[in-house]
């Protein structure tokens, strides 16, 4: 009995040598295949969503309009990048080499590409959705989720695509040294980050600026419905709905993933004897992931009719075959690390430790969800407290709305914080509990396909809504893209949630990467302790930053909004005859407006986090790190009050529209658009543009050590 417990003992023993040593030796392949897998779901969807009938000759000619405005606007965004990273491309190759410039122009074109392709599909999804409302929830529903899973999983594939085939062709190239090839990927982090960066303000812009004078002019003075015809401002507000929450959380949650990903390589590569195993870690766990979310977008379906219930399953379900998957593959790769500090061995957490790091990951992402959902959904009480608030005035709508913004700041705090305090311990403290931190972070950004399919879901039902409405569909097809859009404001929301969780804590393992890179170059120890006067002063810029950063962003949206309701009011007051349907309204004109206003704003604020922190870095390195600290403290404070105030601000609308205290035309019903129209640039504009942000100090504050040391 001994001597068979023994050999089937060595049988596994062997058997788990050799699955570890082949991770070891093809993990980049692996990767790669699972990405492609991701590509292929990509492709395969859009050909069959695109075969589903488009609906009648009015709802393709506003769907065409959509189509024709989100492209306008990306290619011109686009070119203006465009000059930002040639300039940029050409001081990396000084500054750092040309294998760095070469990954910011891969991350930057993969960005791009994300967004571009996203916002594509979701544009002709509209009309699809809209036209399967005719046979119900279930099909829209089916149709709907399905366009937000193109961008989904084409976000995560090609993410991974980008930082995967450029590691193993950097390590093919440099004898593979992963220090070096992890040192070019930090360029592929910055190209993602700074398109994000100008997507994310840029989009925000935009459709935020359009949805404020549509909203302004059309439901308060003219007394005309949402996504009414007669407004000259409807087709620019169904196209911003793309550009920035589709496009722009694309790029956003791209660069998250890519940035998080490059992070956790190099801190694993610093702090680690193996570097060629925890270098390829992050690469295998996010190739599992990606067949956890393919296979999580068939559990999406509902007999009943229940949305919100339907799109958790595919969610539980991806988290669930994802926290399985990670168990063997941080066994076979992680097992018996040794500590890298000076030369000498030390105690290193075990690889059932930093398994349960990566389920701490998913834990957070299950509670984010859930506290957004509390703060901003019509189902509780945060947002019937300020529709309710709105019966008194707009005054103490706005009161409310912001109260509650401030509120919703507090748990998201406390579980980032017990997530980094648990994944800290767990990892053993120091040096190695960071890496843990990073291990979490890779957990939570686990479900980033489907997260990114829930955001596009929103704004694919609101389009589909739009032109139901503009179409003049019979009221039971409004009814049910009305169902679905209200389901969409709430997962739009709760990824915003997401997206700032999961920035914040890729700046800390960033930040991490910061300071043993500065060390390693001074060939020191460097603290920063507030005690210390430029760390404090660091701080105090590093808030300013964020704070100054919001206000530009806040009054773009105004200025651009401002002049959408003047072109409004002409239109009206010089054509009479649009009011009687005798006349159309020129679409074209807000969409000008619009576009070329969104450009030349999100210049300044995009360009803000860069040079702010390379002046800074210039003149002191601790200043520098207390410039990261305040920009990650202050800018998630920020971030999570605008989006959840301005989620609640908007959904308290809803409510209200829906029937309650009032229903539309009421004074309430007047109050809580103001309080929507000052929500707005908060939760879509400034707010998401924050995580970014952040990501982009941080990754130019690595990429500037040789200059600064």
């Amino acid at each position: 009995m001994r001597a068979t417990i023994l050999a089937r003992h060595a049988n596994q023993t062997a058997e788990d040598f050799q699955l570890s040593s082949f991770l070891t030796n093809h993990g980049v392949v692996v990767a790669l295949v699972c990405a492609a897998c991701a590509v292929v779901y990509g492709l395969l969807t859009t050909r069959s969503l695109l075969a589903l009938s488009p609906g009648n000759e009015r709802m393709q000619s506003i769907s065409l309009a959509v189509q024709q405005g989100a492209r306008a606007y990306l290619n011109r965004q686009y070119a203006t990048i465009a000059v930002v990273g040639v300039v940029l491309f050409v001081a990396l190759i000084f500054i750092q080499n040309i294998a760095v410039a070469g990954g910011f122009a891969i991350g930057g074109l993969l960005s791009g590409s994300t967004g571009y392709i996203g916002m594509n599909v979701s544009v002709r999804s509209n009309a699809r959705v809209a036209e399967a409302a005719r046979s119900g929830v279930t099909p829209a529903l089916r149709v709907a989720f399905r366009g937000g899973a193109i961008t989904g999983l084409l976000v995560v594939g090609l993410a991974l695509i980008g930082v995967a085939g450029y590691y193993g062709a950097l390590t093919s190239i440099f004898n593979d040294s992963p220090k070096t090839a992890v040192d070019a990927l930090i360029g592929l982090g910055f190209g993602g980050s700074l398109i994000s960066v100008f997507a994310r303000l840029g989009g925000g812009i935009f459709t935020k600026a359009a949805d404020v004078g549509a909203d302004l002019v059309g439901k308060v003075e003219a007394g005309i419905p949402e996504d009414d015809p007669r407004n000259p401002a409807t087709i620019a507000d169904n196209v911003g709905d793309n550009v920035g929450d589709c496009a722009g959380m694309a790029a956003d949650l791209f660069e998250t993933y890519a940035v998080t990903a490059v992070a956790v390589i190099l801190l694993g590569v610093l702090t680690f004897h193996e570097s060629t195993r925890v270098a390829l870690y992050p690469l295998v766990i996010g190739g599992a992931a990606i067949i956890a979310s393919i296979i999580g977008t068939y559990a999406v379906r509902s007999k009943s009719g229940n949305v919100e219930r339907a799109l958790l399953q595919g969610l539980v379900v991806s988290g669930v075959l994802a926290a399985g998957a990670f168990a063997p593959i941080t066994y076979w790769l992680m097992r018996n690390l040794t500590f890298k500090s000076v030369g000498d061995t030390v105690n290193t957490p075990s690889w059932s430790h930093l398994y349960l790091c990566s389920l701490i990951g998913i834990a957070v992402t299950a509670l984010l969800f859930g506290i957004t959902e509390y703060y901003t959904s019509t189902r509780f009480s945060p947002v019937k407290k300020t529709a309710k608030a709105s019966i008194t005035g707009h005054a103490t709508n706005i009161i409310q709305g912001f109260g509650s913004g401030l509120q919703a700041t507090a748990l998201p705090a406390l579980v980032i914080v017990l997530g980094i305090l648990g994944s800290w311990k767990l990892a053993g403290g120091g040096v190695t509990g960071i890496y843990g931190i990073a291990i979490a972070v890779m957990g939570l950004l686990s479900l980033t396909g489907l997260i990114v399919a829930l955001d596009a879901f929103g704004p694919i039902t609101d389009n589909a809504g739009g032109i139901a409405e503009m179409a003049d569909l019979p009221e039971e097809v409004r009814t049910v893209t009305d169902r679905l859009d209200a389901v969409g404001n709430t997962t739009k929301a709760v990824t915003k949630g997401y997206a700032i969780g999961s920035a914040v804590l890729a700046a800390v393992v960033l930040f991490a990467g910061f300071q043993k890179e500065l060390e390693a170059k001074v060939g020191h120890a460097i603290s920063f302790g507030i005690n210390e006067p430029p760390v404090l002063i660091g701080l105090l810029i590093g808030g300013l930053m964020v704070c100054l950063f919001a206000s530009l962003s806040i009054e773009a949206v105004g200025r651009a909004g401002g002049a959408v309701v003047e072109e409004v009011r002409r239109q009206f007051r010089e054509h009479p005859g649009i009011m009687d349907y005798t006349e159309e309204p020129d679409y074209a004109a807000c969409v000008d407006i619009v576009t070329k206003t969104a450009q030349r704003e999100m210049i300044l604020p995009s360009l803000l986090p860069i040079l702010l922190t390379l002046i800074i870095g210039l003149i002191d390195q601790q200043a520098l790190g207390g410039l990261l600290i305040g920009v990650i403290v202050v800018g998630f404070f920020f971030a999570v009050l605008m989006t959840a105030g301005g989620g609640a601000w908007d959904n308290a609308k809803k409510l209200i529209e829906d029937g309650a205290f009032g229903g539309k035309g009421s004074e309430a019903h007047a109050a809580s658009i103001t309080g929507d129209t000052v929500g707005d640039p908060f939760k879509d504009t400034a707010g998401p543009a924050i995580n970014p942000m952040i990501k982009v100090a941080n990754i130019v504050a690595i990429l500037i050590i040789p200059l600064i040391t």
